[in-house]
Parts: C-alpha cells; structure tokens; sequence
C-alpha cells in the first residue's frame, strides 16, 4: 500500500533536485549579466508594444472598416475578435519554441509573419481577407509575446528582473489605453473611409526596423545550449489549442452577435484533461513537454498568479470597450475624443508600473492587492460620475476618475508576473510566460464579449448611461474575484 506513494515521492523528489541543481548551475553561469540586457529589452518591448496594441487600436477604428469595406457589423467585429483568438492559441507554443531554439529565432519569424500579415489586411480587398489577415497577424503575435518574459527570465535576476517586469507591465497597461488614441489619431489624420488601411500598415516599417535592431542586437543561443533533440510536442499543442479554441471560439461569436452552440465550450474540459495527461506523461518518461504542469503544484504563487491574472483582465478589457462604444456612440464624440478620454488611464499606468516593479521585491503581494483596490475604486468612480455629468462637464469629470483607475492598473500586471514566474526555471520561461498571457487573453476575451453583452442587453431597455453603468459594475464583480485571489496569496505568504 505504502511503496507506490513512496516511488512517486522519490521520483517527485529526484526530478525536483535535479530540476534545482540545473537551475543553480544555469546561475553560477550566469553570474556577468550580460552587458546589453537593457538594449535586448528595449528592442523587445518595443516590438511586445506593437503587438500588443493592435489588440485594442482597432477598437476605435470598427465603424471606419464597415464603412469602407461596406460590409456588416458582425464581421467587422471578427476583425477584433480574430486577432485575440488566434493571438491566445499560439501563446504557449511560441513561448515553448522559445525555449527551444532560441527568442532571437522566434522573434525574426515571428515579426516576418507579423509584418507580412499587417501589410495584407492594410491593401486587402474585402472583409473576408481583412479576416484572414487579422487571423494570421494575431498568430504571429502569439509567436512574438511570450519572448518578452523569456529574456527577462534569461537575462534578469533578484531586482533587475523584478523592474524589468515593471518596464513591460508598463507596455502591456500603456498599450491597452494608448491604442484608441493612436488608432483615433491615425484615422483623424487619413480619414473615415480609408484611415483603417493605415492603423496597419504602419506596422510595416516599424516591422522591419525592429528585425534590423534583434538582428544586431539580440544574441543567437549557444549551440551548446540549444534543444536540438527536442522535437516540440505536436499533440500536446494540438490538444491545449482545441481547449483554448473550445472556450475562445463561442466567447469571440457571442461578442460578434452570432450564436455558436454554448456545448463547444463544453470541449474544453475532455481536451483539458487529455493535455495534462499528456503533458504528465511524457514528464514522468523524461520527454520535453510544451508546459511542465508540474509548475502549477510546485512552484511557489505561479497557479495564484495565474489565477489572478485571468480575472484581472476579465474585469479590466470591457472597462476600454464599454467606455469607448459609449462616449462615440450615445455622446457623438469623435474616435480621436474618445481615445484621449481614456488617456489618462495610459498617464497613471506610467507612473505606478515602473514603480511597483522597484518595490515589489520588498512588498511582494502587497503591491497586487493595493493596486488592485485603487483600480477598482477608480472605475466605480468612473460608473457613477461619467453617465451622470452633462456633457459640457464630461471632460472635467472623466479624466480625475480615470487616472485613478490607471494608478490602479498600473500596479497590476508586472508585479503579478514578477511574483508568478520568479521560481520557474528559466528552461520554462517562455511556456511559463506563455500559459500565463493565455489565461489573460482569454480573460479579455471572455471580459469583452460579457461588458458588451451587459451594455447593450441594458441600453435597449434603460439607454446608453445604464448600460455603462451596468457592464462596469459587472467588470468590478470579476475585480473583486481577482482581488480576493491576491489576499489569499498574500495570507499564504
């Protein structure tokens, strides 16, 4: 009764101090940081910013793609939701690829693809391509992301990667606020009916200048270090891609106004349990999974983290969408209005993301929880004060209220993926990474289409100022769920 439980303990136990011993030696090699960490990350922010922008910038940009494109309304929405469904399933295996061969690699292909894929869906001809374009361009995007939290894991340790961390939280906060502004600017300056075209295409240089700068800059991996045995696995991406597509799929249809059967997500669940018994397998006969699921049990916080994240950005996406929709829509205000409306978000994420990367080595899960009790404070505020102000006091009123919620939310992200990911072994950093912006994507996916679905069901029945109302007080719900898993960590730590 008694040796099974015992083999497996030693076994656990032999696997975890190998995987410690191997982790150790990596840093004894390790101890000269190397001399241009800070120029690799730049080049790699700059290229996680691009990506991660044209999640949101295109929000502002929905009512000029049907006019130009004279097509309907819920296939414009595919041209937003296409893009975070392919983006989310490739996330993972861009990040384990990664960890492969080598970021250098998979950040050249991965922006080949993107750049290829911004320019088709700027000269495309119909909605149809513009789809596709935006289906390939999101791929691409997942291919790029998760490199950014491999350098980091490579080339950062104690509180250089903790400030690392708090550089690209700042890229992921900035950029979510700053892509209706740009997206509005972009559109103002080329105009209604063509401006979209451009929203894209300026990819292109900015592409192909950041190949250039991880061409020159970023090193290739020692060949010594590389996994050239390795052969990635195929049906364990296979597997967790259809759960993903399982849950993504009807999420991005209902937000697109289509009924998709409710049953697919139901899919998730066979296929979830089949990649964790795959990917434990092929742990237990020494084989390279494409996410060690051993991480969630035994690395300290990084399940919590995990957690934390998915419902942050459940709650968090709408609060863009939502606000957007009604300041264009029930107020009249221009793309380019609404977007620096919600500028001050991006201003109060600048000023807390650096700085909660600074302290959160000191204060640990406390950054998380404090931050996430200013976030939520400033979207009640801005649930109660934007709908009720006349008009002509609308910009006096909404941009105090929204800068307090990007303090918030600029305390939010890089402290949790510091915490989540600082016992992960670097060899799984990129996978790590990747399961981790995988539970957010779908958070915002999921976010999205719930803070539409409550805005709209409400607008018919009480207008436009209620159904704001009501899908941030819904966002504020998923907050406190969020909330509630960070004072669990805090409490366990």
């Amino acid at each position: 009764m008694t040796e099974e439980p015992l083999a497996t303990w030693e076994h656990e136990a032999e696997e975890h101090a190998e995987e410690h011993a191997e982790e150790h030696r990596g840093r004894a090699g390790e101890e000269e940081p190397h001399p241009r960490r800070w120029r690799i990350l730049t080049v790699s922010l700059v290229i996680g910013f691009m990506a991660l922008l044209d999640v949101t910038i295109v929000n502002v940009a929905i009512p000029s793609i049907q006019s130009g494109l004279h097509t309907s309304a819920a296939t414009v929405q595919w041209v937003v939701s296409g893009y975070a469904l392919a983006f989310g399933l490739t996330l993972v295996t861009g990040g384990r690829l990664g960890d492969a061969y080598g970021r250098r690699t998979m950040m050249l292909i991965g922006l080949a693809g993107f750049i290829a894929a911004s320019a088709g869906v700027g000269l495309a001809p119909s909605a149809v391509w513009v789809v596709v374009g935006r289906l390939a361009q999101g791929a691409s995007a997942g291919l790029l992301t998760p490199q950014n939290s491999g350098i980091i894991q490579q080339l950062f340790r104690g509180r250089e990667r903790a400030k690392a961390f708090g550089l690209f939280g700042l890229v992921v906060s900035i950029s979510a606020a700053t892509g209706p502004v740009l997206g509005g600017l972009v559109i103002a300056a080329f105009g209604e009916e063509h401006g979209w075209r451009y929203i894209f295409l300026v990819n292109v240089p900015i592409g192909l200048a950041a190949m250039v700068a991880v061409a020159r800059m970023v090193p290739q991996r020692p060949r010594d270090q590389r996994e050239t045995g390795t052969h990635l696995d195929l049906l364990g991406a296979a597997l967790l891609g259809g759960a993903v597509l399982c849950i993504l799929l009807p999420t991005v249809a209902a937000e697109g106004g289509d009924r998709l059967p409710l049953l697919l997500l139901l899919g998730a669940v066979p296929l979830g349990w089949a990649f964790v018994r795959r990917e434990l397998g092929l742990v237990r006969r020494g084989g390279a999974p494409l996410l060690d699921i051993g991480l969630l049990r035994r690395t300290p916080g990084y399940a919590n983290g995990v957690a934390v994240g998915a419902l942050y950005f459940t709650g968090f996406t709408g609060f863009f969408l939502v606000l957007s929709v009604y300041y264009q829509e029930e107020l009249g205000l221009t793309a380019l209005e609404a977007g620096l409306l919600m500028c001050p978000f991006a201003v109060g994420s600048a000023i807390t993301a650096p700085l909660s990367g600074r302290v959160v080595s000191d204060l640990h899960r406390k950054v998380t929880v404090l931050a996430l009790a200013v976030m939520m404070s400033g979207v009640l505020l801005v649930a109660l004060v934007v709908p009720a102000v006349p008009s002509d006091l609308l910009w006096l009123a909404a941009v105090p209220v929204t800068f307090v919620a990007g303090l918030g939310g600029g305390g939010v992200v890089s402290p949790n993926m510091t915490l989540s990911l600082e016992d992960v072994p670097p060899r799984m950093g990129g996978a790590a990474g990747g399961a981790l912006q995988t539970g957010q994507r779908i958070g915002a996916a999921i976010g999205a289409a719930l803070a539409m679905t409550v805005y709209q069901l409400t607008l018919a029945g009480h207008g436009g100022g209620a159904g704001l109302r009501a899908a941030l007080l819904t966002g504020l719900v998923l907050l406190t769920a969020s909330l509630a898993m960070a004072v669990r960590a805090l409490r366990a730590a």
